[in-house]
């Protein structure tokens, strides 16, 4: 039975007179509940629908910093499908609250989230397409900007509805409180005029009506000022106040429930921030950082004393930078918090990107910065965000991979030259290594002559690294050649450090050795255990051995005139061992003129050799190495014209170079010329002249040859510049010098009659013992053989 049926019963069978009474009580207890299904099913659900949509908003947020983060595409997916269901659900919530709206300021709150959500969403859509151009720095700086802005802004509108609507329902509620206060006032007051007729009617009343609505007021009450969601209100009976009270607990349950989940996300979202592997902080006015800063910037940095310190103490102290450098940062942070965002543009290239910051046990940390500037609705930069990143593995392994590619260079530059040259070009190194230790060690002190030799063994190492195109090499021991190029230069007594100038030959001794390990381990190429041609192995033509064959088979042993022409073929024969043609030993030299004359602007020159038959001992295959290393770039470098010229004087492009090779009066005589512009007569006067070689009365005296003499002085260059090249000083005189070693002479003879002219056309002879040639011409019947080498680039 209903309470309304309980009352009629007891008022009809009471008292008819007390009817009034009766239907006033029904009155009161029919609004009474009216009013509380209004506030329990009406005002009370639209607050707990304004609470849902922060958890909304949350969702919104978590989705986009899902994506904008996300570590694959499958993640970035599922965060994009989240981001649009919560975008919907963010605008079907408004739309509810759009139409619960009871006040015009409620109405007008939703317009203006309504508002804030479009501009919400326009950000975070900009933001996730830069996330899909490829723009993750950007992406993430406007996440912490723009959409962090009006996520913000929203929040705060959101936050306002939703206390707008708790107002309402707290108002509701006291309202519905003091209505059935008075209820139960006027009900009270009624029976104690009528106490003894109402007494029943009163106490059912009481139990029926005011003792549980009282209950329900005072547990609402609690609820309402503590917010403990935990608590219920007890339902002892099924009627219209029961299912009142059991509606009230199951809107105290779904707040529960929303507050519940709106904590897991917010606590989702700070755990987001704190993991993430890479530092973030926020410089504020005064260069100094925010309190809020990611978790991570502990890991980098090594310590917790973060919040409130100051920028350049925090990131720059122990670092690789300068004080200009820390002073120009600092400046353009303080030019850039409180000023335009213009400002961050134009000062933005003074903040550095990178930097090396030493860690108190002396570990060494490079860091990567990224800065951007948090801007508010004026422009105004309110806050510099720093992004940090530790680089130091990354940069280590690039160092390992540039280790890597250097040594695949070097083995590329060892497989273009074949292991015989190679292994006569280390063995060659090694000496003038060996040379210039012998000299450093045997002087206390440097003098001119000694300086010179160390200079023209290092330049001819230098030189030959570079026949080979050994580049890696060819750096190296162009340091160790400035020393000696210093002290050339320097004063009366230089200063002559043997530990240091000894350094420099180690270096160069160990690049050497790490050509000589990669061409024996990564190679299988040479080493101790490998065969030397020209140490246990002699080579000769086959066609030389089947013509001995030929005419030892020939031969009438009894003709004596046959024996002793078959005795001279094979002598000829046996005395070609150990030989090797002229072209074959300048070969290695010859190959790099292409690169040579590249380098120079110039084409490559044709290069012909006439051996006239004869051939060289394999012995003196290393002198004429260095010795025509520097005779062929001098030709490329100083008589050869660039192309231009060249057409002007109606000549090819590209030069010639001839070599010829004869015996004359106990001598092989090699001489070198090309169709350059000759030899420079002025120039080297001119040079004699400020060097005060000479003196003024005695030049006109002086002829052409021995001006040309002047040029195998040690030091002499006509050069203009000094270059890999050329312009150091050295190369005719160690040129002499090489020839010397070997018991021969170079000497210059020009090849026309053009006297005291500025430039002369001349050979270069270099003569040697007539020991290193061997003449093959009667071997092959008096036939010459003339060998052109075309130069290719």
């Amino acid at each position: 039975m209903t309470i309304r049926h309980r009352i009629t019963l007891l008022v009809v069978l009471t008292f008819v007179a007390l009817s009034a009474i009766g239907i006033y009580a029904v009155y009161q207890t029919h609004k009474s509940a009216f009013d509380v299904r209004q506030v329990t099913q009406g005002i009370v659900p639209s607050a707990l629908a304004s609470a849902d949509l922060a958890s909304v908003v949350k969702d919104v947020q978590i989705a986009t910093m899902t994506l904008i983060y996300a570590p694959d595409a499958n993640t970035a997916a599922q965060a994009r499908a989240q981001l649009q269901s919560s975008k919907a659900a963010l605008r079907a919530a408004l739309d509810v609250q759009a139409r619960s709206a009871a006040s015009h300021a409620q109405s007008g709150l939703v317009a203006q989230a309504k508002d804030s959500v479009q501009n919400y969403f326009t950000a975070i859509d900009d933001t996730v397409k830069m996330k899909a151009d490829g723009k993750d720095a950007m992406a993430q700086a406007f996440l912490f900007a723009d959409v962090a802005q009006y996520g913000s802004e929203l929040e705060g509108i959101v936050d306002t509805l939703r206390i707008e609507k708790n107002r309402q329902k707290d108002d509701a509620i006291r309202a519905l409180n003091g209505m059935l206060s008075t209820t139960a006032t006027a009900i009270a007051t009624l029976a104690g005029t009528v106490v003894v007729l109402l007494t029943a009617i009163g106490y059912v009343l009481y139990r029926q009506i005011t003792r549980p609505l009282s209950r329900m007021q005072t547990m609402m009450s609690e609820i309402a000022s503590s917010q403990d969601f935990t608590r219920r209100v007890p339902v002892g009976r099924l009627d219209e106040i029961g299912r009142s009270i059991f509606a009230f607990n199951e809107m105290i349950a779904k707040i529960q429930e929303n507050a519940a989940l709106l904590k897991q996300k917010t606590a989702d979202i700070q755990a987001m921030l704190q993991n993430m592997q890479q530092g973030i902080l926020t410089v504020v006015d005064g260069g100094v950082v925010h309190a809020e800063y990611s978790a991570y910037l502990e890991t980098i940095f090594e310590t917790d004393r973060i919040a409130g310190r100051s920028l350049g103490a925090l990131v720059f102290d122990d670092s690789n930078l300068g004080a200009d450098t820390r002073s120009q940062i600092e400046t353009a942070v303080h030019a850039c918090v409180g000023e335009d965002s213009m400002n961050f543009e134009f000062n933005a290239h003074l903040l550095v990107n990178e930097i090396a910051k030493r860690m108190p046990d002396g570990r060494e940390k490079w860091l990567d910065l990224s800065w951007s500037a948090i801007t508010d609705e004026t422009g105004t930069v309110v806050r510099l965000m720093l992004c940090v990143r530790d680089v130091t593995e990354l940069r280590e392994l690039a160092a390992q991979a540039g280790e890597q590619q250097r040594r695949l260079q070097m083995i590329g530059e060892i497989l273009s030259v074949s292991e015989d040259k190679f292994d006569r070009f280390v063995d060659s190194a090694k000496g003038f290594l060996n040379e210039n230790e012998r000299i450093i060690r045997q002087h206390e002190r440097a003098d001119s002559s000694a300086v010179a030799a160390l200079f023209r063994n290092m330049h001819t190492i230098k030189g030959n690294a570079r026949t080979y195109s050994l580049q890696h090499l060819t750096d190296i021991v162009h340091e160790a050649e400035q020393t000696y190029e210093l002290l050339r230069h320097a004063d009366a007594t230089p200063d002559w450090d043997r530990d240091a100038l000894i350094a420099d030959l180690v270096r160069v001794r160990d690049a050497i050795d790490s050509y000589a390990t990669l061409n024996a381990t990564a190679l299988g190429r040479g080493g101790a255990a490998a065969p030397r041609a020209d140490a246990q192995y002699l080579t000769i033509d086959r066609a030389h051995i089947d013509e001995s064959l030929r005419v030892l088979d020939g031969i009438d042993p009894a003709n004596v005139a046959d024996l002793r022409a078959a005795r001279d073929a094979v002598r000829r024969t046996l005395g070609l061992l150990g030989t090797e043609r002229l072209g074959t030993a300048l070969a290695g030299v010859i190959d790099s003129l292409p690169s040579l004359a590249a380098e120079l602007g110039k084409e490559a020159p044709a290069v012909r050799i006439d051996d006239n038959g004869y051939r060289v001992r394999t012995e003196i295959g290393a002198t004429l190495k260095d010795v025509f290393m520097h005779l062929l770039r001098n030709a490329i470098d100083h008589g050869i014209e660039p192309a231009d010229e060249r057409h002007a004087l109606g000549k090819p492009g590209a030069g010639t170079i001839d070599i010829e090779a004869g015996v004359d009066r106990g001598l092989l005589q090699i001489t070198i010329s090309d169709d350059g512009r000759g030899l420079a007569l002025d120039r080297i006067r001119a040079i004699a002249r400020e060097r005060g070689w000479f003196g003024v009365d005695a030049e006109p005296a002086l002829s052409d040859d021995q001006v040309a003499e002047l040029i195998f002085r040690p030091g002499f260059s006509t050069a203009r510049a000094v270059t890999e090249v050329s312009g150091r000083g050295v190369g005719m005189d160690a040129v002499r010098s090489f020839v010397a070693r070997d018991g021969g002479s170079i000497a210059l003879r020009f090849t026309d009659d053009r006297r005291g002219a500025a430039y002369r056309s001349f050979q270069t002879i270099v003569s040697l013992p007539d020991t290193y040639a061997v003449d093959s011409v009667g071997f092959d019947a008096g036939r010459r053989r003339e060998t052109s080498i075309e130069a290719v680039e």
